[in-house]
């Protein structure tokens, strides 16, 4: 029987990765520049964002489709994803344009689910639910509408969108500990009765 090929860790899906983990100082130098209040540099915050947020999508569905699957990838894409999306809730609440409880909520969050991966690894990992990629999707179409200089009578929708993110971030992140937990409990009661 013939080995599997051994997939190199420099491949695109994972120069994706890192390009987007390189973006996340040049999109937080564009959202800061001029105060964070001009149009121009918004904009380009904005840009720099949109792209990092479409490689996340790219290079996910690259790695499944071309079998670039690694164990980099598979630290280093929610490392991307955290940074990225942190970055931009931490700058805008320092610009004040974002309430700061909105980006503690979802930190809170985000940190609660990476430490549940590390406490049930060992008995299975738990597969990112329609729930969460709708979460996620919402999440950067929020972020995406606080970025971009709108006029003052688009600003709700923006605070809207932003609202609907953070009751899917609670909602997924209940779900994922209920997951977590009776994955756990699977785990044990197997190991119990071997």
């Amino acid at each position: 029987m013939t080995e599997p090929a051994r997939v190199p860790v420099l491949n695109i899906a994972n120069v994706l990765t890192m390009s987007r983990l390189v973006l996340v100082p040049v999109f937080l130098y564009l959202l800061f520049a001029e105060d964070g209040r001009q149009f121009w540099w918004r904009l380009g915050a904005f840009g720099v964002f949109a792209v990092a947020s479409v490689t996340d999508h790219v290079d996910g569905n690259l790695a499944r489709k071309l079998g670039l699957i690694t164990d980099f990838g598979k630290i280093a894409d929610p490392i991307a994803d955290k940074a990225l999306t942190g970055a931009a809730l931490v700058g805008l609440s320092l610009l004040g344009e974002l309430p700061w409880w909105v980006t503690v909520v979802i930190a809170v969050r985000e940190l609660g689910v990476t430490l549940l991966r590390f406490w049930v690894i060992r008995h299975g990992v738990i597969p990112a639910s329609r729930g969460g990629k709708a979460k996620t999707l919402v999440q950067i179409v929020a972020i995406g509408l606080y970025l971009l200089p709108l006029p003052a009578y688009l600003e709700p929708l923006a605070q809207v969108t932003m609202g609907a993110a953070v009751v899917l971030t609670v909602v997924t992140g209940v779900d994922y500990v209920i997951r977590a937990v009776r994955l756990r409990a699977r785990g044990k009661r197997a190991v119990a009765g071997a």
